[in-house]
This record gives C-alpha cells, sequence and structure tokens, in this order.
C-alpha cells in the first residue's frame, strides 16, 4: 500500500473522535500519537490528566506504561545476549526445582508456565495494593513449588518471567534502567523512566482513575512492578520509540523482526506472542504489539510493518479499551473495519469441563475461562475468536457443548448440574503449609483473612467437585477464581496461578 492510500485524515478524525470525547467529559483523559517510520504525522490529547489541579492531557503527559513495559526488557537482552534465551533460569538465579529448568525465552513468552505473582498472592489474600517490595517479590516467587503447566504446553500471561528475567540481567550488580537508558533510551532521547515503585514521584505523571458508578477514584497498586511493566513516559516517547523499531534503525536496528519472532510450544505449533511482543492479524492485516493495564491506567502501541505505520495510545482512566480504539483507528488508516462481535454465536452461561478446575462463562460476546476475560468476534468461519496473543481463543457450538482451543489447548466444556450442591467434605479449616495461609468453610461460605481484613465470600457451586469466589478488595479488578477439590485436597485456581493446595486442618 502506497503513502497515497493511507487515509492519515480519517485515522486523525478516529483519533480525534476519542480525545474529543475525553475533553468534553471533563474527567480522566489520555493522548493518542500517530506516525511511521520517519517519525509523528498527528498527536492528540484530552480530558485531565489531573482532576485535583485541573491539568490538561497533553502528548508529553507521562503515563504509566503497565506491560508495554516488557518488550524494552525483551530488547536489552536480544541486544546484549544476556541471558541466553535458551538458558535454563536455574543457571542464573537460585530457585525452586520447578522453576530452575524453565528457559529464558520460555519466561518471556508467556510459554513456561510460571505463576503470576500477583495473582497468586491475591489468591493467598494479599490484595494488589499491599506494599511489597523488589526483595520480598523475588523471594516469593523463586520458591514456587511448580508450574501451572509444563513448560511449551500452552501459552498463559504471566509477569513473573520478566521479574526473574529482570533479576538474572541485575546478577551482576548493575542496573536494568541503567543498561536500557545508556543502550536505547538516552541515543533515541527519551524521557522514559523506571520509578521503583507506586509512591516514587515521576515528572510529569498523570494520576490514574477508576470508578465504579460513583466519583473517580485514584488507583493503588502496591507491589514493585518491576521491568514487567514498570516503564513510565508520554505517548510521544512511545511513539518516537516504535517508529525507530518500524524504520530499523540505530540503536534498535534489527529488533522489531526478533521481539515479534514466532515462538513454538513443545509439540512444534507456532503461537501469536513473541518476546514482549504480539502479532494478530485484523482485516487481512498483520499487526505488532502489546497493551498494558495498571489501576487507572491503560496503554497500547498497534504496528503495521508493512506500511511501516502505527499508533501509540496512553489514558488515565480505568474505563479506557486501548486496544479497540488502536485496531479502529489503524482500521481507518489502512481501509478495514473490524470483525464483527460474536454476539450469542455460542451459547450463553457457565460450563465446566469433566474433569479439573476448568470453567467457561460466555456472555454476549465475551469469554471468561478461569476468571480471565477476553471478547469474541466472528471471523466468518463459523468458530468465535479472541483477537489475543496472550489468551488465543477458538470456540464454537458442538450440540449442546462448547468446544475448541483455549491457550493452544483442546477444551470442551458442557452445561454443569443444574443446581450442584457441595458434600460435607468441604466444611473444615483448610490450609496451605508452603504460604503459611488459611480459610475456613462453612457451607457455601468462606472465611479468609484475619483481623480487620477478615473477609466472607459466598461459594457458588459450578460442579460437585468446583465452586467459584470473587473477590475486588477496593480497587478496578475483580478476581474471580475457582476452588477445586480432588483426592481431598483443594486447590485455589485462576488462569495466571494454579499451584496452590490446601489440606484438611484437624
Amino acid at each position: 500500500m502506497s503513502d497515497a492510500m493511507l487515509d492519515w485524515s480519517g485515522a486523525e478524525d478516529d483519533a480525534r473522535a476519542i480525545t474529543d470525547a475525553w475533553a468534553a467529559e471533563g474527567g480522566p483523559g489520555g493522548a493518542i500519537v500517530l506516525f511511521d517510520r520517519d517519525g509523528e504525522r498527528a498527536a492528540l490529547a484530552g480530558g485531565l490528566a489531573s482532576l485535583e489541579h485541573h491539568l490538561p492531557f497533553t502528548p508529553d503527559t507521562a503515563c504509566r506504561y503497565a506491560s508495554v513495559s516488557k518488550h524494552f526488557l525483551a530488547s536489552l537482552v536480544i541486544a546484549e545476549r544476556a541471558p541466553e534465551l535458551h538458558a535454563p533460569l536455574g543457571a542464573l538465579l537460585p530457585l525452586s526445582a520447578a522453576l530452575a529448568t524453565v528457559e529464558v525465552g520460555r519466561a518471556l513468552d508467556m510459554t513456561g508456565g510460571l505463576p503470576d505473582a500477583m495473582e497468586t498472592l491475591w489468591l493467598l489474600g494479599v490484595p494488589p495494593t499491599a506494599a511489597l517490595d523488589r526483595h520480598a517479590l523475588l523471594r516469593f516467587v523463586s520458591r514456587f513449588p511448580a508450574t501451572n503447566f509444563l513448560p511449551g504446553a500452552e501459552i498463559s500471561y504471566s509477569n513473573t518471567g520478566y521479574r526473574l528475567v529482570q533479576a538474572a540481567v541485575e546478577q551482576d550488580g548493575r542496573s536494568y534502567f541503567d543498561a536500557l537508558h545508556t543502550r536505547f533510551l538516552a541515543p533515541l532521547s527519551l524521557g522514559i523512566c523506571l520509578p521503583e515503585d507506586w509512591s516514587e514521584p515521576v515528572p510529569a505523571l498523570a494520576s490514574g482513575y477508576w470508578h465504579d458508578g460513583g466519583p473517580w477514584r485514584i488507583g493503588q497498586y502496591g507491589l514493585h512492578i518491576s521491568a514487567s511493566g514498570g516503564l513510565a513516559g508520554s505517548a510521544r516517547d512511545l511513539a518516537t520509540w516504535a517508529a525507530a523499531l518500524l524504520a530499523d534503525r540505530t540503536p534498535v536496528q534489527g529488533l522489531l523482526g526478533r521481539l515479534s519472532a514466532e515462538r513454538h510450544l513443545e509439540d512444534g505449533r507456532g503461537t501469536g506472542y513473541g518476546l514482549g511482543i504480539a502479532r494478530t492479524e485484523i482485516g487481512g492485516r498483520h499487526f505488532l504489539g502489546h497493551g498494558g493495564s495498571l489501576p487507572g491506567y491503560k496503554t497500547h502501541f498497534l504496528l503495521n510493518p508493512l506500511t511501516a505505520t502505527g499508533v501509540a495510545l496512553v489514558s488515565n482512566r480505568e474505563d479506557t479499551v486501548a486496544a479497540r480504539a488502536c485496531q479502529r483507528i489503524m482500521g481507518a488508516l489502512l481501509g478495514f473495519a473490524m470483525p464483527s462481535p460474536a454476539g450469542e454465536m455460542l451459547h450463553q452461561g457457565l460450563f465446566v469441563t469433566d474433569s479439573g478446575p476448568f470453567w467457561l462463562k460466555i456472555a454476549e460476546s465475551s469469554a471468561t475461562f478461569l476468571g480471565a476475560q477476553e471478547d469474541l468476534f466472528d471471523l466468518g468461519d463459523g468458530h468465535t475468536t479472541s483477537l489475543s496473543a496472550h489468551l488465543p481463543v477458538r470456540l464454537r457450538n458442538e450440540g449442546e457443548a462448547i468446544a475448541g482451543e483455549i491457550g493452544h489447548v483442546a477444551r470442551r466444556f458442557h452445561r454443569g448440574h443444574p443446581d450442584p450442591m457441595l458434600t460435607e467434605d468441604w466444611s473444615g479449616r483448610w490450609r496451605a503449609k508452603a504460604e503459611n495461609m488459611e480459610f475456613e468453610i462453612d457451607g457455601t461460605r468462606m472465611q479468609v483473612g484475619v483481623g480487620p481484613l477478615l473477609q466472607t465470600i459466598d461459594l457458588e457451586p459450578i460442579a460437585a467437585d468446583r465452586a467459584l469466589t470473587s473477590r475486588s478488595d477496593r480497587g478496578p479488578w475483580k478476581q474471580r477464581a475457582c476452588l477445586w477439590m480432588r483426592d481431598g485436597e483443594l486447590r485455589l485456581v485462576t488462569n495466571r496461578s494454579r499451584i496452590l493446595h490446601f489440606v484438611r486442618q484437624a
């Protein structure tokens, strides 16, 4: 497609409609930058960076990049060849036996089966707002007794691999961010920084906001966020970086192809997730990009290598659907329409597998698998499909069942018993010894926590051996977990953490 065939005006109009809506509302907002390999083509912003001080959001306002940060770490690993992608993590760090065999490449491409740190802590009753430094978190994840699945067997999102690889990069006492800044950021004159935690001041940083139908609230996050999601910078910084990747120029020459190269499962099948970069096809076009989310912040960038064009979006409001916004803008630029939402192509409601903790909820165009949610689209081949590389979903109805693949694993779901009951075996006190965590079940109620943090959580039975829990802990995120009874033990499971086992206490 020649430059004359690119509709920059139409793409800018779509972007302006988003930023104008933020401005008209008078609440939080964000910025959107359109660019090609030669640099910026348009920059728009709307809404407020600070509700408290009524500061406008601009293309130079800093925002937390969240998981967009991931491919920066992968870039440094590729550029310095340290550590090697095929090196086992256990050769670089003192780790449990289960984690030690996971290769660096699998830790970065989401096929390593590494349990997610935040998700596991939350299952143990430690909310995301709890303050934990890098050392406490590294000790915690280093002792994980198992992986979620055999490395290379499937794909499931986890931040833990990036935390561990950062620790490996820093084994010789150097700073990951200093190395990143020297090699990439300073030569490109980027103002990107890596705050150590949520409380560290960041120049020109927008506050992040969320609401639950009431007034806006400031998002909070306590855990050290590491290279997995810790970078902060502006939309203009992100666009400048991405344009350099597209142009394949110094100091990032050769990186984009390596970051986005197809990775493979153990059986040889390719996945859509590279090294901190996701690949997807929309409207017959191939795209590279990644999104990010922290409480009150949403980010995304999307590149079309064929035309060397892209869009970067940063926002300080939780309700921004950043990926869809970028896809629509690129659709206007390149002249394609987004696929139709799946609607009610699939049977609606709650489904379970014959065995294991696996469950699936279908609500119109949305699928929730083990608590992880993705939008579904109709690509015209009889299946509903997510556009996600880190949670690929491809499902269709088979009679009264739903079957297909999730995470590149074949799965078949059926409706559970219409009125499942939990047996008396569930009631009692349960303990995970290694994590020193206990909870008590009385009928269909679960009590967890201590002192003022004690919570009573209703259990929703979905099968004779499974019940769902739900918690939010005063924030924009909700955790939907499955309690699974197996061989006299209870296991507490989400898609990103499947390793917690509890035994009954006398």
